[in-house]
């Protein structure tokens, strides 16, 4: 028996007789992951595509950063001026939206601030900032971060420097974990909040501004920069989570009768 046959069937005893799968590494928002979706979608591309995405869960932020140094092969996240700067970079192909839900303002039931009442995303800020009510962020250069304080900056209150303010550093559900134990007012994505177990006192007081839109993108990291990137799965992945299969999946995620994310990509 040759050399090359004794490692065929010895890999056939590791794999049990199948294939072991393909594998590529893309790095995810915690609210992605979080969310739940992430345990619905990977076993359907594995049995589908024959490929095993490995996540790298971080903030927006730290994800860019991953695929900018090629450190994984795709990112799925959710800020548009930074995927655009990611794209402009040359550091990632093209962007592809795949699907939205909105960011939500959760508070304590008995909602000091009167925000449940706030005209817009930035009044019930600026509630927030003129009552000093406890306030959690989770001050980790995420999607949902960055949008918090774009929200900040419509409100005119850019000084956070306070003691109601308390930037933790970390992913959404330990970031609602912190509210939750404050009774704070913390700003989450929908996803998030409804998959979260540990709500406390906490409930959603604040949505439907159209400033709350909250997109998710795929971009796929150049190989022009990057050489090692697996390209070539990394398009494999964006055909899937664009086509119908990705559809149902993804519009038919609910938790408690709710729909979490919506599939829009064209």
């Amino acid at each position: 028996m040759t050399i090359r046959v004794v490692l065929a069937a010895a890999a056939l005893v590791v794999t049990g007789g199948v294939a072991a799968a393909e594998a590529m590494k893309m790095a995810v928002t915690t609210s992605f992951h979080n969310s739940g979706l992430a345990d619905v979608l990977l076993p359907e591309i594995k049995a589908d595509l024959g490929l095993e995405v490995h996540l790298l869960v971080v903030g927006t932020g730290q994800a860019i950063r991953l695929g900018e140094a090629g450190d994984v092969d795709a990112i799925l996240v959710h800020s548009k001026k930074a995927e655009d700067a990611f794209v402009a970079g040359g550091f990632g192909t093209h962007r592809t939206e795949i699907m939205y839900n909105d960011f939500v303002l959760i508070g304590p039931m008995e909602d000091p601030a009167k925000i449940a009442g706030a005209r817009s995303a930035a009044e019930a800020l600026g509630a927030i900032a003129a009552a000093e009510s406890q306030f959690v962020s989770r001050g980790d250069d995420s999607g949902t971060h960055k949008k918090e304080l774009s929200l900040w900056a419509v409100s005119g209150e850019v000084e956070r420097d306070v003691s109601w303010y308390r930037e933790v550093g970390a992913g959404m559900g330990a970031a609602l974990n912190t509210a939750s134990g404050m009774n704070a007012y913390i700003m989450s994505d929908r996803a998030s909040w409804l998959k979260f177990g540990n709500k406390g006192d906490l409930a959603l007081l604040f949505a439907g501004d159209p400033v709350l839109f909250n997109q998710y993108a795929y971009l796929p990291v150049n190989a022009d920069k990057h050489g090692h990137v697996r390209a070539g799965w990394a398009a494999k992945l964006e055909a899937w989570l664009v086509s119908a299969r990705a559809k149902e999946l993804i519009d038919g995620y609910q938790m408690n009768g709710e729909q979490l994310f919506t599939f829009n990509a064209k």
